[in-house]
């Protein structure tokens, strides 16, 4: 069922009210007046119920609390406010005697004594006037804004209700904004919530209602979901006060909501630490599974809040243990940044083991330290035996399970002991509780941190889309020389023991990992992957198939690293030039460096060759080409790695990893996790294998999905045959078509038949829709295809010949330049020059922005036009120039550019509806339309000089124009001249008010306007009751002068 957005609204409304929520229609509230957003009457009522022996002027303080934040700096105030509403505050009383109250605005322990209220047709005036689809009140306070957006129209989507939320809502009604937690979009089939100053990529689905589903909902019933599970009232509150996190400091206004995976797994992480505490339970805290890049993090944050918060631990001291060498800088950044969130001054960078152990000695509770694992193998000593602990583990599958004994087995040392990590942890604080969060959970991570208590797969995150689909393509076919080097490359992987599966872990000898260098390091595979890459990477660049041609390699070892730099560079030497970008801001010329393109990223070894050693460079160095490789316009655009950057290193525009090196299990899922990070205009990451790693990845993908690798992964196969399908319906659908001249003709004849294929598009609303649709598809999954030799040379061309064909009638339709993104050079010339054939060119020279009214009434442009031989082109044309007349001519005069915006929409309409009766008379219906088209021109032109005949100038006629509006929709008489002389007279009463610069935003300004235009008109003797319609015409029409009297007015005179 699709909806009409009134029917979504009371959709909403009716699953709200059986979630307990009370409707109220906003025209039925009293207030004040429709500046006011805050019910006070409410927030009173709860305030005195809570605490009953307030006195009235307190109440009044707590109240103005809120209020009186200003909202110049909306979010400053919006931080402020959202803190009160979390922790309350501490209230200082007016009676010296009585003790000070911690006020809490919402009650977070009895959630049935709030007030929950929903309110629609809320009419708030701000610098504008608006009436939010509906607003959810707790005790008065609006927390959430609801926008709903029809799913029927196809032009319009949820993004336009994102839109209206955090562009003109904060702009028009800030004082409502002030208030909010979050914002819902909804076109009932997409439900999301995100903040007002969260970027569009970031507004999340809530698709589970209690966190217990199997299964994540999807589609219609997200509606249920987002109701049902995010505004359940105890959920609600939960979010309102755990759950909302501001950093202490932000550059960016960066305000996070948390996810529905962040806030069950947290939630069900802490009842499972209050379960297993010690000394009552065995300090198995918990496991939690969460597929890499979905926000592991924020979800640890949000649980250190809740630790710290709880009253049941009594604020437990929290040890976030990472198994980085170097702090991980992200995950230290987060913490240290949310010291007022979590609720603790004390979150500390441990520097050694040492320093842990003055800071616990001194300390029976609180605190955040931060270390990492490799700390705890200093020394054995017990650092504290206190059981309010928590350790809270970053990537436990690796070194932090291995309790057990290792033994190493050398063929020239003989046989040396070690114990793991994880002992000499659990040895220093024996009575803490361990938490562990895993991206790759192996069996071993459950005996240390017990069983998993929630987990969130790579799938599921890649279908809520927090995360990209991964695609595999293999290439190693196209370098393994020899069939016998391929074997001894399989035996290895056999011979090498599965990570964590042997009880001794047994360590493969020094010379078989010689060995395997011998074969992957081959002089011959390595010259034949460097040149394949270059291949591979080049057409990627050339069919803009990347988002900003980033790749990383990956190689097996530090030697192969510097054989393949040194044959990429032999091949094409320019990489290794220092070059900057042109076209950079003035603040991205202060951050990107002039570096080469390709780099190494690898620590020195005493024993590197001085060449080597000088390409290395120092740590300082390296962190440098990590800040460059992150920056997206930077010229380092290939990163060959062997160790580093496989984990916790996001760069959300990396789209292309290569790997050359055996991985298994957790290593491998989080190599290739580098490329799944959402990105603008990104839809997929694309993983290209040299060493034939897909039976792994199957295996690995397998053990971290309850679910084969399938679900996860496409294959390059997959996009093939999506390619080959589109093809398959684009030929059916040009099948009568003939194409001959494209391909066989000379360059006039092609761009005769690249506009001919478009007219067949155009042809009706649904053939241009189903086609513009086939060819979004068909470049998708092209971009992942280009790179391989898949399809013939023929082939290719018949793609590109879709896109040129597309990239016109996206012009024609929409007026964007060509999208020449999609196509490779040949063709994207060919498409400019299609377009500035047969005339269409004088429709592109117009610059899309303004187009100017002046060359639409030019009788020989009108001619040109008439005269055009493609008739749906000619209409399309038609169509966009009126459009975009009309909307300027509306800057003008709002009142008649509506009437003709109307006028050209019920022609448009009339042509879309033709029926298949209509096709025999096909000629004659497109030689109507676009007569009606060209006369609706001439009447435009006669309109807009209408003001001369009258005498009066066009600012003048725009209020005469109201005023003849609303004597018509009243039905009174009024004369003509009168009307005339009153037109004159509004317009000097506005020139006096619009004296003052900043006269639109101020609310004196604009009631004097008001009272002045009442009395005018109450001169003239028009009638009463139109008031406030007059005032609200000409209020409008007056800012449209103002805002475009710099720009466009004078060109109609």
């Amino acid at each position: 069922m699709k909806y009409t957005e009134s029917q979504l609204e009371q959709a909403f409304i009716s699953l709200l009210e059986t979630e307990g929520y009370n409707y109220i229609n906003g025209k039925g509230l009293t207030r004040t007046s429709n500046q006011e957003v805050l019910l006070k009457d409410n927030l009173r009522a709860f305030l005195f119920n809570s605490y009953p022996d307030l006195e009235e002027i307190e109440a009044e303080t707590l109240i103005n609390e809120l209020a009186f934040q200003s909202t110049s700096t909306l979010y400053e105030s919006n931080k402020t406010i959202c803190k009160l509403l979390a922790d309350g505050l501490i209230f200082k009383r007016n009676d010296p005697s009585k003790k000070d109250l911690h006020i809490r605005y919402i009650d977070i322990e009895n959630i049935n004594k709030n007030s929950f209220k929903i309110v629609n047709q809320l009419e708030i005036q701000g610098s504008e006037l608006r009436i939010p689809d509906l607003i959810l009140y707790i005790n008065g306070i609006p927390l959430v804004v609801f926008e709903f957006k029809t799913a029927i129209e196809e032009e319009i989507t949820i993004h336009d209700a994102y839109k209206q939320l955090t562009v003109r809502y904060r702009r028009d009604i800030p004082e409502l904004m002030k208030y909010n937690v979050f914002c819902v979009i909804s076109d009932g089939v997409n439900n999301k919530a995100g903040t007002v100053f969260s970027p569009y990529e970031f507004y999340y689905g809530w698709n589970k209602i209690t966190g217990e589903e199997k299964k994540a909902l999807s589609g219609i019933e997200t509606t249920t979901s987002i109701v049902h599970g995010m505004l359940n009232h105890s959920r609600l509150v939960d979010i309102i006060h755990n759950f909302v996190l501001f950093p202490d400091n932000s550059k960016n206004e960066l305000k996070i909501l948390t996810r529905y995976p962040q806030y069950y797994a947290s939630n069900k992480l802490y009842q499972n630490i209050l379960k297993h505490r010690k000394p009552e339970g065995d300090g198995k805290g918990g496991t939690y599974f969460g597929a890499t890049g979905c926000g592991k993090s924020y979800t640890m944050l949000y649980l250190s809040r809740l630790l710290m918060r709880s009253t049941e631990f009594s604020s437990p001291t929290i040890i976030i243990i990472s198994d980085r060498t170097d702090l991980d800088d992200q995950l230290s950044k987060d913490f240290t940044n949310a010291k007022k969130f979590i609720g603790d001054e004390n979150i500390i960078n441990i520097e050694s083991r040492a320093d842990l152990r003055d800071r616990l000695r001194g300390l029976e509770s609180g605190g955040v330290y931060l270390t990492t694992v490799q700390k705890f193998a200093e020394d054995d000593e017990i650092l504290s035996d206190r059981t309010n602990i928590i350790c809270i583990s970053d990537e436990a599958h690796r070194s932090q399970v291995n309790l057990d004994l290792k033994v190493k087995i050398d063929e020239e040392k003989g046989v040396t002991k070690s114990y793991g990590f994880a002992k000499y942890l659990h040895d220093s604080l024996p009575n803490a509780t361990y938490v562990g969060f895993t991206g790759t959970p192996i069996d071993k991570t459950l005996e240390v941190f017990g069983d998993v208590v929630d987990q969130y797969t790579m799938f599921e995150s890649v279908n809520d889309e927090i995360t990209v689909r991964l695609v595999y393509e293999g290439r190693a076919a196209k370098v393994n020389l020899d069939y016998n080097k391929v074997q001894e490359i399989e035996n290895y992987y056999n011979n090498a023991v599965a990570e964590g599966a042997s009880e001794y872990h047994v360590e493969a000898s020094q010379k078989a990992i010689a060995k395997m260098e011998v074969v992957l390091g081959d002089t011959d595979r390595i010259k034949a992957i460097a040149k394949d890459f270059i291949d591979h990477y080049e057409n990627r660049i050339e069919e803009n198939a990347t988002v900003a041609g980033k790749a990383m390699f990956v190689c097996a070892s530090r030697t192969i690293a510097y054989k393949l730099y040194q044959e990429i560079l032999a091949l094409r030497p320019e990489w290794g030039k220092l070059m900057l970008p042109e076209d950079l801001s003035e603040k991205e010329q202060k951050e990107i460096k002039p570096i080469e393109r390709v780099k190494m990223i690898m620590t020195r070894n005493k024993d590197d060759e001085k060449d080597l050693w000088d390409l290395l460079g120092s740590k300082d160095d390296r962190k440098e080409l990590d800040r460059q490789f992150k920056q997206i316009k930077s010229n380092f655009k290939i990163a060959i790695v062997v160790d580093m950057w496989l984990t916790g290193f996001d760069v959300p525009f990396l789209d292309t990893i290569y790997i050359d090196k055996p991985l298994q299990t957790h290593n491998l899922i989080q190599t290739i996790s580098r490329v799944n990070r959402k990105y603008q205009g990104k839809d997929r990451g694309l993983v290209v294998d040299y060493i034939g790693i897909k039976k792994n990845l199957n295996h690995a993908l397998g053990l971290f999905n309850n679910q084969t690798a399938e679900d996860d992964f496409e294959d390059l196969d997959q996009a093939e045959i999506i390619v080959r399908d589109q093809l398959d319906l684009l030929r059916q659908f040009f099948h009568q078509f003939d194409t001959k001249d494209y391909y066989e003709g000379n360059p006039v004849e092609r761009l005769q038949c690249l506009n001919k294929a478009s007219e067949l598009v155009l042809q009706t609303e649904e053939s241009e829709k189903f086609f513009v649709n086939i060819t979004k598809k068909l470049k998708s999954a092209y971009n992942l295809v280009s790179g391989s030799e898949l399809f013939t040379p023929k082939e290719v061309d018949e793609i590109h010949f879709y896109f040129a064909v597309k990239s016109i009638v996206v012009k024609l339709t929409k007026g964007e330049a060509p999208d020449t993104a999609q196509m490779n050079a040949k063709v994207a010339k060919l498409v400019e020059e299609a377009i500035i054939s047969e005339g269409v060119e004088e429709i592109f020279k117009l610059d899309d922005n303004k187009a100017n009214a002046i060359d639409l009434f030019n009788d020989k442009f009108i001619e040109k036009i008439s005269n055009l031989e493609l008739p749906n082109t000619k209409i399309k044309i038609l169509e966009r120039l009126l459009k975009q007349t009309i909307n300027d001519f509306k800057k003008v005069n709002k009142v008649k550019g509506q009437d003709f915006s109307e006028r050209l929409q019920s022609i448009i309409n009339r042509y879309n509806e033709r029926s298949e009766g209509d096709i025999l008379d096909y000629e004659g219906i497109q030689f109507d339309t676009a007569e009606q088209m060209l006369d609706l021109i001439i009447k435009l032109r006669v309109e807009m000089d209408s003001f001369q005949d009258l005498g009066i100038d066009y600012e003048e006629k725009a209020f005469y124009d109201i005023l003849d509006m609303i004597c018509k929709q009243y039905g009174f008489e009024f004369d003509n001249d009168k009307m005339l002389e009153l037109a004159r007279e509004i317009k000097i009463i506005v020139e006096n008010t619009a004296k003052y610069p900043d006269w639109c935003d101020r609310d004196d300004i604009k009631a004097q306007l008001k009272m002045d235009i009442i009395v005018k008109l109450h001169q003239y003797g028009y009638p009463p009751i139109t008031q406030d319609d007059v005032y609200k015409n000409v209020l409008e029409q007056a800012e449209n002068f103002k805002k475009n009297s710099k720009n466009g007015t004078e060109k109609i005179t």
